[in-house]
């Protein structure tokens, strides 16, 4: 296991080494999950449709936007009657 020690800036900032974003494929945007056990935190980037789906992926992305508009559109006229 490896040991890294980072500064905590203003506001909670801290920096992820380079190392590390490059070994877990972590990018500005990409958004971390923080699970705290104690005084312990672990920062996990959770999987995307983009990562589970690969080179589909734009596409899944796509296909769930539409099916999460249709169902609101479902729900809007479920209120409605």
């Amino acid at each position: 296991m490896e040991k890294y020690r980072v500064k905590v800036y203003k506001k909670g900032i801290i920096v992820i080494p380079k190392e590390i974003r490059e070994k877990i494929g972590i990018k500005e945007g990409d958004i971390l999950e923080l699970t705290v056990n104690g005084n312990k935190i672990d920062i996990e980037k959770p999987m995307t449709l983009l990562d589970l789906f690969g080179v589909d992926g734009e596409v899944a992305v796509e296909v769930a936007k539409e099916v999460i508009k249709e169902r609101r559109k479902e729900v809007e006229r479920e209120i409605r009657s």
